[in-house]
């Protein structure tokens, strides 16, 4: 099953990633490649178990890279991957290679956190799974790659994206406002807009 073989890649993304930084000397590189094997793997299941009997595992920090294999009838996907920043673009370029399409791309406002996430919703064409990418980023810089490049129907998601919540995408050809007046100097997403 084609989720089967992307949830596989987007692990592998995941955990290259975490290894080159703790190869980086990162111990949060060790740390996240111990939650994508342990939050994410065909065995953990549906809700990432823990190890021991009647333990609970412990939460990840927000924004931990890692992959989760869902409950499609419960969250209406079948895989929720987070990912570093950087790994966005690559991330697509899997989705692209086995013929999904993206279907939105929004983001969410995490203050208590100082967060800013980003959620790119992707569905393939031909067998029921639909992939949702993740990725959070500083509130108080707020940028991460295009992948315009990739999916040239992110071209205006981002654009919105931006617009409501003032998250730049990087290397966007014309990262202009798409529905707010071009002279708007707020994000109205975001939870501490007032109007």
């Amino acid at each position: 099953m084609i989720c089967d073989t992307v949830a596989q890649e987007l692990e592998e993304l995941i955990a290259a990633a975490a290894a080159e930084e703790e190869a980086a000397g990162g111990e949060a590189g060790a740390e996240a490649a111990d939650e994508a094997v342990a939050g994410g793997g065909a065995e953990a299941g549906a809700q990432g178990e823990a190890a021991g009997e009647g333990e609970e595992a412990a939460a990840p920090p927000p924004g931990t890279p890692m992959l989760r294999r869902t409950e499609y009838r419960s969250t209406g996907y079948h895989v929720d991957a987070t990912v570093a920043p950087a790994q966005v673009a690559e991330a697509a370029a899997i989705l692209d290679r086995h013929q999904f399409f993206i279907e939105t791309i929004t983001g969410v406002d995490w203050p208590a956190d100082r967060q800013m996430e980003v959620v790119y919703d992707f569905k393939h064409r031909e067998e029921l799974c639909r992939v949702v990418i993740r990725a959070r980023v500083d509130r108080d810089d707020p940028r991460l790659p295009t992948i315009s490049h990739v999916f040239p129907g992110a071209n205006w998601h981002e654009r919105e994206t931006h617009d409501f919540f003032g998250i730049v995408f990087d290397g966007h050809p014309y990262l202009e406002p798409l529905l707010l007046p071009e002279d708007a100097d707020f994000h109205p997403l975001r939870k501490d807009f007032s109007p």
